[in-house]
């Protein structure tokens, strides 16, 4: 005789699956970052207090209301403002420009930004670099035909950027062209902003003479 049958048990509930955390992998701005930038502030504040000690400030000789220095040049943070103007009107060089670059910096934030900022050639190369020539050839005429004269602080270093993008194309088995292929767009585009900041305050300071025309840094004397 067999015994008394056991009844079946209640299937157990699954516990819930956990939810992947997403704060894993990073780190809070307070304290990690926070107390960093303030390390780099400190830092930063020494080493300009030992410059201002070690190096007197290229002061010029003290104004004078009866002699204008030719060229009036703004400070030197200004000049690629002030080398604009030799191509565009006040309007365009001094409004539009600046205007154009703050509202680009302001909305960027909003855009679907790619964080695995993707290389710029990881698809259809020779599409890519049919778009990326066609962009830096109209922008080249822009540039050429619409001032008063070619903007080269801007063309030179466009022309460097595509360039050294078209560089990252080139498979060859080295870690330079490598490293090119692996950036993306948004680093290329950077870096003709970063090129032609540098170009417009470098040709500004150094090779404008009287009347704000071109001249060698040697001859003026600047060197």
């Amino acid at each position: 005789m067999t015994g008394p049958s056991t009844p079946a048990t209640a299937a157990q509930p699954r516990p819930p699956e956990r939810a992947p955390d997403d704060d894993e992998g990073q780190a809070m701005t307070f304290p990690h970052l926070l107390v960093r930038e303030v390390v780099a502030g400190l830092a930063l504040c020494i080493l300009l207090v030992w410059v201002s000690v070690l190096f007197d400030a290229p002061l010029e000789e003290i104004a004078n209301p009866d002699k204008t220095p030719n060229p009036a040049k703004a400070p030197w943070y200004f000049l690629g403002l002030q080398e604009l103007l030799h191509y565009y009107p006040p309007v365009i060089s001094g409004v539009f420009m600046p205007l154009l670059v703050v509202v680009l910096l302001a909305i960027i934030p909003y855009f679907d930004m790619n964080h695995l900022r993707a290389p710029m050639w990881r698809g259809d190369r020779r599409t890519t670099a049919g778009r990326a020539w066609l962009a830096i050839l109209v922008l080249t005429a822009l540039l050429l035909f619409t001032g008063a004269h070619p903007v080269w602080p801007l063309i030179i270093p466009l022309w460097l950027t595509g360039l050294g993008a078209s560089a990252g194309a080139v498979r060859w088995e080295s870690a330079a062209f490598r490293w090119l292929g692996a950036r993306s767009v948004a680093f290329w585009a950077f870096t003709w902003f970063l090129l032609c900041s540098v170009a417009l305050t470098v040709v500004g300071v150094w090779f404008r003479g009287p009347g704000w025309s071109f001249t060698l840094p040697w001859v003026d004397g600047v060197f």
